[in-house]
């Protein structure tokens, strides 16, 4: 274990995990330079960390991880902050959740899904490694999701870019260790914050589709998963630990009991798998009006 306190970047910290994260992190005494696109958000988490007089520092600063120019700007920015330094920890959580009917996405919410969640973030990574790279040192914490190895109905898209975090990240852990740079990622399970609600409200854009009567029960697939939902706390103290840890593990299950998942999909065959699926996401011929609505005639002999 380290308790030398880290020059961490967090990315999306005007909500949810980052925002919680970046709080936990400053109380544990490392300087966190908390960013996102939303300015006001960022300065009143500035303020609640002055109020509360936390041990550790924490600077904001704005950054659009789909934007090169606003990425470059935060690099001169956090160099201005360091003193030149850069950073030890580079935390990539900014994301959102795109649900909906794989079949009805259309190819400009779906790069703008991967764009955020997989481009984003290596873009971002990309910029702040060549110190860390020079020194011989450093973490990169890529926060996925349970949804990274597990796909559920209208989680397609989300949970795609997911996967694509999940290989990136083992990728990154081979050929940045020789560098000293440790790679961890983060799965949570279901976290109680805004993203249930700012993911379900895509949703809405297919409700004329065939897919509109099984939709509308969506919000009760939301309770089912939300009803195990932890606080983001839990997910802070587990960036907290693979950050004090030397020889981090390569991946934090968060709460830990959402392993079981993973044991419960590696027993039940293919077919009882998917059939829960469906059930989860009210996917029956009854609700899709999805049977045949006549017989086909009969092929005749020639």
């Amino acid at each position: 274990m380290s308790t030398k306190p880290q020059i961490v970047l967090l990315t999306g910290a005007t909500a949810g995990i980052g925002r919680t994260t970046a709080l936990y992190l400053a109380g544990q005494g490392h300087h966190v330079i908390a960013t996102g696109r939303r300015v006001a958000q960022l300065e009143a988490l500035r303020a609640e960390a002055v109020a509360k007089q936390l041990p550790g520092k924490l600077d904001v600063t704005p950054l659009d991880v789909t934007s090169l120019e606003s990425i470059d700007r935060a690099v001169v920015e956090v160099n201005r902050l360091t003193a030149g330094y850069g950073v030890d920890v580079l935390i990539n959580n900014a994301g959102f959740g795109l649900l909906g009917p794989m079949s009805e996405i259309g190819d400009a919410e779906l790069r703008r899904q991967f764009d955020t969640n997989v481009f984003g973030l290596m873009a971002v990574t990309r910029a702040f490694l060549p110190a860390m790279q020079a020194r011989r040192a450093g973490k990169l914490i890529n926060v996925s999701s349970v949804g990274g190895r597990i796909t559920l109905p209208y989680f397609g898209a989300y949970n795609g870019t997911k996967y694509a975090v999940e290989s990136f990240s083992d990728a990154l852990r081979y050929e940045l260790r020789p560098f000293g740079i440790h790679v961890v990622v983060i799965e949570p399970g279901a976290i109680r914050t805004n993203f249930g609600d700012t993911a379900m409200t895509s949703v809405n854009a297919y409700d004329d589709t065939v897919y509109g009567a099984a939709l509308a029960k969506a919000d009760q697939m939301r309770a089912r998963m939300e009803s195990t939902a932890a606080a983001p706390e839990t997910v802070a103290r587990g960036i907290a630990r693979a950050i004090r840890r030397r020889r981090p593990a390569a991946r934090y299950v968060l709460p830990y009991f959402n392993s079981g998942v993973f044991v419960l999909r590696a027993l039940l065959p293919q077919r009882a798998w998917d059939w829960a699926m469906r059930r989860l996401g009210y996917l029956s011929p009854r609700l899709l009006d999805a049977r045949p609505t006549e017989a086909l005639p009969s092929p005749t002999a020639s």
